[in-house]
């Protein structure tokens, strides 16, 4: 399950759909990347250096900075620099953000065949509530096949999905379930998921981390990149079990090489880091 409130730490609008890639886009992920693991704070130069590394002007990444100011950051004049450090609230979310990305797609997990079906009907003129249904059984991985009929293959879902029609106001009926002698899981998964899309996000990963590796000389805006194209996965994939994925399912390959590309930039990139972010003498 995805908590909404991670929305922007995954890279994503309020409406699920996947963020742009801006400055401020850019800037979430490189205070998850390396402002978090450093302790929290950095100086306004070195962030600059790090977006600049991934193309953005400093007029741009300055107005980044400020747009971030509040929620996310807060300012301390030292000198003549400035450095700014996480909030409270900002450390949860790129903490639970950190959970999900780096550990999204590294483990399998054991199916028991049985699915958790969710028949939650809202009238049509109430565009507001199916709206808010849709994108926290969304965000929670259901698919929808049609007629207020969701699904979701892992049983530990129907709580969420309680606590959220019941949140909302919804009349919803629930149960566990399997396949029986009539249709197929092929034919359910095909009807809720659009998986031909996401095997085309995970090609197009594929294809842009070619060429990545230690030897990078960019490392540390290599590295920002790398996680910064895969933060979306675990809002774009309802993360299904193996065996209703096809033989040769692209997610599988994507989640093993970013872990490996993330691996081998690290060192590189975290020297780079410590390096710029001395305190100013």
């Amino acid at each position: 399950m995805v908590d909404a409130a991670l929305a922007p730490v995954l890279g994503a609008r309020k409406d699920g759909t996947a963020g742009v890639d801006s400055s401020r886009d850019l800037l979430m992920t490189v205070l998850g990347e390396f402002v978090l693991p450093a302790g929290g704070t950095a100086w306004t130069r070195t962030l600059l250096a790090a977006l600049g590394q991934l193309g953005v002007q400093e007029k741009a990444a300055r107005q980044a900075l400020a747009r971030m100011e509040g929620r996310w950051l807060t300012r301390e004049r030292v000198g003549r620099e400035t450095r700014w450090s996480l909030t409270p609230a900002a450390t949860t979310l790129l903490e639970s953000g950190a959970e999900r990305i780096y550990g999204f797609g590294q483990s399998e997990r054991t199916w028991d065949h049985r699915w958790v079906v969710l028949l939650a009907s809202v009238p049509e003129a109430d565009r507001q509530l199916r709206y808010r249904l849709a994108q926290g059984l969304g965000w929670a991985g259901f698919g929808a096949t049609g007629n207020g009929m969701w699904l979701s293959p892992w049983r530990e879902q129907e709580a969420f999905a309680a606590e959220l029609v019941e949140r909302l106001g919804v009349q919803a009926t629930s149960f566990v379930a399997e396949v029986g002698a009539l249709g197929s899981e092929d034919a359910l998964v095909e009807s809720a998921w659009d998986l031909a899309s996401l095997r085309t996000s995970y090609e197009a990963f594929l294809a842009s981390v070619v060429g990545l590796g230690s030897e990078a000389e960019n490392a540390a805006g290599e590295l920002t990149a790398l996680v910064h194209q895969w933060r979306r996965f675990p809002l774009l994939d309802p993360d299904l079990p193996r065996e209703l994925l096809p033989a040769d399912w692209p997610g599988t390959h994507a989640a093993a090489r970013f872990a490996e590309l993330r691996s081998e930039l690290q060192p590189a990139a975290t020297a780079w880091w410590t390096a710029t972010d001395n305190p100013a003498q």
